[in-house]
């Protein structure tokens, strides 16, 4: 049997946008192979940040697919013009989705992969019902809304509770998660059954990022 791949998405959030051109051709050079795009609005988290602009200009920048997550309320409004500027990857937060199945098949036609983010507090049962419809399934390993906080421990069972539930439906969704992931955490995330890893701080904080690329990576290689 094949061993899963290992996707590393290095987050903009920690990006230093002085230097946005240098730091994503550093990325691809890296090896990452998505780049995540955190959307706050200010309401669904208590943070603001990117547009449609900046996903934009980060398509102009890259080849590299944009997982692009939607931290706000109301995400339909957002597909449109985010499909437009670039964006590879949509993924909405099933708190701020109530019409979960529309919205994710509005996704799909516009042509993007589409993702479904759980909070901490949120259990892996309420995607059941989409799993089987889904591309990506991202699990937040702290609480949404700032880049640097510390890994939630009781994550790394969540994480395979959601990886049975995606076996048990059938679903080819990849298994993302986000906040914390460095190091000391991204092993235990991939033998719970993660596969993709949005990494911020750690990637753009280290001595040589290009390298904390490459080592997050081979640390997924590793059987604890």
């Amino acid at each position: 049997m094949t061993a899963p791949s290992v996707r590393i998405a290095p987050s903009l959030l920690s990006v230093d946008f002085g230097k946005l051109a240098e730091q994503l051709a550093m990325c691809e050079a890296g090896g990452a192979d998505w780049l995540h795009v955190d959307v706050m609005d200010g309401v669904f988290v208590p943070n603001l940040t990117f547009g449609a602009k900046i996903i934009e200009t980060c398509r102009k920048l890259t080849k590299l697919p944009l997982d692009v997550h939607l931290m706000v309320v109301e995400p339909e409004k957002y597909f449109d013009s985010f499909a437009k500027a670039g964006a590879n990857v949509l993924t909405i937060h099933q708190e701020a989705a109530p019409h979960m199945h529309r919205q994710v098949s509005r996704i799909k036609e516009l042509g993007l992969a589409a993702g479904v983010v759980i909070n901490p507090a949120t259990p892996v049962e309420s995607l059941r019902e989409v799993a089987a419809d889904l591309d990506l399934v991202l699990i937040m390993s702290v609480n949404p809304g700032y880049g640097g906080q510390s890994f939630i421990p009781a994550s790394v069972g969540k994480i395979a509770r959601m990886r049975q539930l995606l076996d048990d439906t059938k679903s080819k969704a990849a298994l993302e998660v986000d906040g914390g992931i460095a190091r000391e955490t991204i092993r235990d995330c991939w033998n719970a059954g993660a596969d993709t890893f949005v990494a911020g701080n750690a990637i753009f904080s280290a001595k040589d990022p290009q390298a904390e690329i490459s080592a997050l990576r081979a640390l997924c290689r590793v059987h604890a």
